[in-house]
């Protein structure tokens, strides 16, 4: 492929996976209402999974090619990518006020997941089959958990957020079928966009790690971005923040989890500094919504900041 056919990829990319955000935003908002479901755990789970579904392709296309930094750097650049750029663009569209089981529960279990991949990337130099097993595991349970505490709370739920959902479709098939034509232009968009930016990451002289650590991670983000911007614009802070923190645990979990049961994954060039901001920058945003269940403009500025300078750090200094 060449540049100017990759910067196309690029581009095309980037216009699919808009329309594929809006699409996937307002098919779950309407199914959140239905079926009695809060706006937050629709996006941890249906938008996270859609969303995240880049990641894993990517991630299992690099085990077998034997680039274990594209499919590590991938996850740990796509968690650092969805609080630090994806949250801090998504705030300062619309301050985002979420529900604060998400606080309560959802953010430390994600930066429980955090802690126990590095730990084993660290400490295991790696993630055998048998870590990846009892990570997709810990997924399950957590995804069976959350629907079934939720659903005892229906009645609850739906006094709580029955005026502010926009039914885009009168039937739930109509809102299902828009979940599944968002989540199939988001993986189109992201397939385009990644195979262009790798070229031309490529075309620059990038080492694995860092093509997973940025273009990469940046590409398949770009689901989440999509699809966080559109639900911020709408109100919906919830899903926004919702599929950033789910996403970020099927990025851990079952990405990660999944990829290692069809090859071992070793931590190949993917240092402790980086492993270090996904996890700042997951505790961050615990304590920025630990205040007051909000992520105001001041705090997504900053955090757009850190991921700036991250980002600038491992193309300019760390080479």
């Amino acid at each position: 492929m060449s540049m100017w056919l990759a910067l196309a990829a690029v581009l095309a990319g980037l216009a699919i996976l808009t329309l594929g955000g809006e699409a996937l935003v307002r098919g779950a908002a309407g199914l959140a209402l239905r079926f009695g479901l809060t706006p937050a755990v629709i996006g941890l789970t249906v938008v996270a999974f859609g969303t995240s579904s880049p990641e894993l392709a990517v991630s299992i296309d690099a085990a077998r090619a034997g680039l274990d930094g594209i499919a590590v750097g991938n996850v740990v650049g796509s968690n650092i990518a969805n609080v630090a750029l994806i949250c801090g663009i998504a705030a300062l569209v619309r301050p985002l006020v979420v529900e604060a089981r998400l606080v309560r529960v959802d953010i430390p279990l994600m930066l429980a997941a955090s802690v126990a991949v590095a730990a084993l990337l660290l400490v295991g130099g790696g993630i055998g089959r048998l870590a990846g097993a009892l990570l997709v595991a810990a997924l399950v349970a957590w995804i069976a958990w959350r629907i079934v505490v939720v659903r005892r709370e229906s009645d609850a739920v739906r006094d709580e957020f029955g005026a502010g959902i926009d039914t885009i479709l009168a039937f739930p098939l109509g809102q299902i079928a828009l979940i599944v034509l968002g989540i199939g232009t988001l993986a189109l968009g992201a397939t385009l966009l990644v195979n262009g930016a790798t070229v031309i990451a490529r075309g620059l002289g990038l080492t694995p790690a860092v093509i997973g650590l940025t273009v990469v991670a940046v590409g398949t983000s770009l689901p989440e971005l999509a699809t966080s911007v559109v639900a911020a614009r709408r109100n919906q802070g919830d899903i926004a923040v919702g599929n950033i923190v789910g996403s970020n645990l099927f990025n851990l979990l079952a990405i990660l989890g999944l990829t290692a049961l069809v090859l071992p994954l070793s931590r190949a060039e993917v240092t402790v500094i980086d492993l270090g901001v996904m996890l700042a920058t997951s505790a961050a945003l615990w304590a920025i919504l630990w205040r007051g269940v909000r992520v105001g403009r001041v705090a997504g500025a900053l955090l757009l900041a850190s991921w700036l300078v991250y980002m600038g750090w491992l193309l300019l200094v760390q080479p």
